[in-house]
């Protein structure tokens, strides 16, 4: 029986590498996507897509099938090639989870506007571009797109204005989705609203102790149980600490119980 196939934005650390690792683990093929590969590394932060991608195969075992493919999500055209290679190497995707996301901080009014449509194109344009290329292509009924919102969408004085308006768009755009692919792919959006660990996140905070912060793994399980439900069940924005409440989520974690074993 074939694997279904899950596609995931920001991959090369965080968030991302950890879906990678836990949906392979839970049966499915990875198509890790992301800027940060082995070729073209970002010189600030670690992590690469083909980490992901070796850290998903020792997960998900023999039968895994994973790859890693370097792209800017503000690329339409190299979306369009994602879905295209994917659909021509696997002949199925089952899944798309829109991670990837940039937090610019500081005044808006003291910034370029390049930096606003940079963020606009990525939190927003990107998950547009891969549910406009992937969802007419998947098989009616068993598609599911996850998008990765954050609490910032509802907390103006977050002081990233940019961060709280295109989540709070990308809100707005899954509710949208969800209506007009209702009855063939179910689209529903995660907002964040708890501190979890990741290179990005963390160095945008300076230097601390961040072991207090919950493990990235708590996002899988929001994005595996999404990924379960009928495709009936679409639409909704639910926080970790609602799917928490409906058993969708694990207790409370730590991720500097890691260190401890």
């Amino acid at each position: 029986m074939a694997r279904p196939v899950a596609v995931i934005t920001g991959a090369s650390r965080g968030i991302g590498k950890q879906l990678c690792i836990d949906l392979a683990a839970a049966g499915y093929d990875i198509v890790a996507v992301a800027r940060s590969s082995e070729e073209s590394p970002n010189k600030a932060l670690p992590g690469t897509i083909d980490e992901a991608v070796a850290l998903a195969k020792a997960a998900g075992g023999a039968q895994c099938r994973a790859i890693s493919v370097p792209l800017d999500v503000r690329d339409e055209e190299g979306v369009k090639a994602l879905a295209d290679r994917v659909f021509a190497e696997f002949g199925r995707c089952d899944l798309v989870v829109n991670n990837a996301a940039i937090a610019p901080p500081g005044p808006t009014l003291q910034q370029p506007t390049a930096l606003w449509r940079k963020a606009m194109d990525i939190n927003v344009h990107g998950p547009l571009y891969l549910m406009y290329y992937f969802c007419p292509r998947m098989t009616p009924g068993e598609g599911r797109v996850v998008n990765i919102s954050s609490n910032a969408s509802q907390a103006p004085e977050f002081g990233r204005i940019s961060y709280t308006t295109t989540k709070r768009a990308l809100e707005a755009l899954t509710e949208g989705m969800a209506v007009e692919l209702a009855g063939k792919v179910a689209v529903n959006c995660i907002r964040l609203e708890l501190s979890v660990w990741s290179e990005g996140y963390t160095a945008t905070l300076g230097k601390g102790d961040f072991s207090n912060f919950e493990d990235p793994v708590v996002m899988s399980d929001a994005v595996l149980w999404f990924a379960k439900q009928p495709v009936s069940y679409t639409g909704k924005v639910l926080t970790i600490a609602q799917l928490r409440a409906m058993g969708a989520v694990r207790g409370v974690t730590r991720v500097g119980d890691r260190a401890k074993g």
